[in-house]
């Protein structure tokens, strides 16, 4: 099975990494036994605790997988526990992983209960896969499958339609990334899903907020589908509203006037406002800002640059400094010694 090997594989891999903080511990409560005159006693090997068993209904399918090889009490609680199978998110790393097979064995482990089906950019699920899930779980009221490319919009409305006849609730449909939808396929969507209760006024997205949420798996939002049609190119995608009420003169600044997706209007990736060219600034992982937000982020010491942040793990420290480095200027540091 593809994705137990993987994991079997990084929990080798990670075995150092997991051992040196437990060394670390050992090491300080040593001294700290030798100081109080305490002793540690070794406990010997034994079933796990008892705790370890209320904490599964929380794990992450990739953490339930490595707990699942851990012993065979936890294995067997793993298998046969179906609370902790009702919400299945697959993301990195296991995404890449996932076939049309190991996805219907995973969500064979819900008995028909399942809740919430995220895959976020599985691209080798097909139609047909997607399709075996939701015949055998009627309960969906939350199909998340964005960026999975294997899928086409005849098998999202095959789908939305079979959820539908047996009277399911689909209070959230995620299908952004789907190749070839376009508005006909999204009018289909639209009047198999209004067979489902009514919903409030779906609020308006905004793109920093769905840029930051990689599997949107604590986002409450009253919005059924996540793409709607572009008011500017009118293609099938996921269009953003601006937060900004007001222009810079003052006047009254419509949310309608900048509904657009990512590729008619430039937004910056800390405040999702719409961003003219006069004001835009670049970041050093080639995203874009507003000079407002731009002002407030640190800078390279070297080159002035900046990082947004959510790719400002990839700063490179200076000791004894609360500056930092891009990994350009960190590059030419360690290969010529010195910046130019």
């Amino acid at each position: 099975m593809g994705i137990l090997h993987y994991v079997e594989n990084k929990m080798h891999e990670s075995k150092e990494y997991f051992m040196q903080p437990l060394q670390i511990l050992y090491a300080f409560f040593s001294h700290l036994g030798s100081k109080n005159r305490y002793t540690i006693r070794e406990v010997e090997p034994g079933p796990p605790h008892e705790a370890l068993f209320f904490v599964l209904a929380y794990l992450d399918v990739f953490d339930l997988l490595v707990m699942s090889e851990v012993c065979m009490p936890l294995r067997d609680a793993v298998s046969k526990d179906v609370l902790p199978w009702r919400d299945i998110i697959i993301e990195r790393p296991l995404n890449s992983r996932l076939s049309d097979e190991i996805l219907v064995q995973i969500t064979s482990k819900a008995h028909g209960r399942l809740r919430t089906l995220a895959l976020i950019n599985c691209f080798k699920i097909t139609d047909d896969g997607l399709q075996t899930v939701i015949e055998k779980n009627h309960l969906i009221s939350k199909l998340h499958v964005p960026g999975c490319s294997g899928l086409t919009p005849e098998g999202i409305i095959r789908t939305v339609k079979t959820l539908s006849q047996h009277h399911n609730s689909l209070e959230s449909l995620q299908i952004n990334g789907i190749h070839n939808l376009k508005k006909e396929h999204l009018e289909t969507i639209s009047s198999h899903l209004q067979m489902n209760p009514p919903h409030q006024k779906p609020q308006p997205i905004l793109y920093h907020h769905h840029s930051s949420s990689l599997t949107s798996r604590n986002e409450e939002s009253s919005r059924m589908i996540d793409v709607d049609i572009c008011p500017k190119c009118n293609e099938v995608r996921t269009v953003f509203d601006c937060p900004r009420a007001t222009s810079k003169s003052g006047r009254e600044h419509s949310f309608t006037h900048c509904r657009g997706c990512y590729f008619c209007i430039s937004r910056c990736e800390e405040c999702g406002q719409c961003v003219d060219d006069e004001e835009l600034e670049e970041t050093l992982c080639f995203g874009i800002l507003c000079t407002d937000c731009w002002l407030l982020l640190p800078k390279c010491c070297f080159c002035n640059q900046a990082y947004c942040k959510q790719h400002e793990n990839q700063r490179c420290s200076l000791p004894d400094s609360t500056g930092f480095l891009c990994d350009l200027c960190n590059e030419k540091l360690e290969t010529y010694g010195e910046l130019e």
